[in-house]
């Protein structure tokens, strides 16, 4: 059984962990171009690349509201299941 002191150090490197991997993953994201292969050969045809980049920049918009959706949800379920816990 650990104690007391070492239950709260693991818990708070626990957190420092997630701290620095989601500022890790916000501050060095890459561009990625989201196209499916009939997309992306039937715009290539016309040739206008105007019209691509805005078939791109809808496809990310459509691929990131169910995540940021999905995100809200989960944070939610944590917010909920810390407050039963904290009741306790």
């Amino acid at each position: 059984m650990l104690i007391k002191e070492q239950r709260t150090k693991s818990k708070g490197q626990r957190r420092f962990t997630l701290c620095v991997y989601f500022l890790f993953s916000i501050f060095f994201s890459f561009q990625s171009y989201s196209q499916c292969a009939m997309c992306r050969a039937s715009l290539e045809s016309t040739g206008d690349t105007g019209q691509a980049e805005a078939v791109n920049d809808g496809i990310v918009y459509l691929m990131v509201i169910p995540y940021i959706l999905a995100g809200l949800i989960g944070f939610a379920v944590y917010k909920m299941y810390q407050k039963k816990k904290d009741t306790k």
